[in-house]
């Protein structure tokens, strides 16, 4: 099963986040399919950056988002877009 999640980068105490799609099996920092944005906590507010396209074609083939990944493209607008594609058809 396809997943989005965040895969953890930067150094100790400074984290930066990719967002890939990955094999829900493989490990949190191992392989990954696609980036598809970064996520930086650090900085305020938080900064978010997204590949809408990219995101919108995985969610098409069936990729799921985890939790937090789900409120950052929520809070992008993105899971909004995607129900309205969806449900419109």
């Amino acid at each position: 099963m396809l997943r989005f999640r965040l895969k953890r980068m930067g150094s100790k105490k400074r984290p930066f986040y990719r967002v890939v799609v990955a094999d829900s099996r493989s490990p949190r920092d191992g392989r990954f399919i696609e980036t598809v944005g970064t996520y930086n906590p650090l900085v305020e507010p938080a900064e978010v950056k997204l590949n809408e396209e990219l995101v919108l074609s995985w969610l098409n083939n069936g990729a799921q988002p985890s939790d937090t990944v789900k409120n950052l493209l929520s809070n992008a607008g993105i899971m909004k877009k995607f129900h309205e594609a969806k449900f419109s058809k």
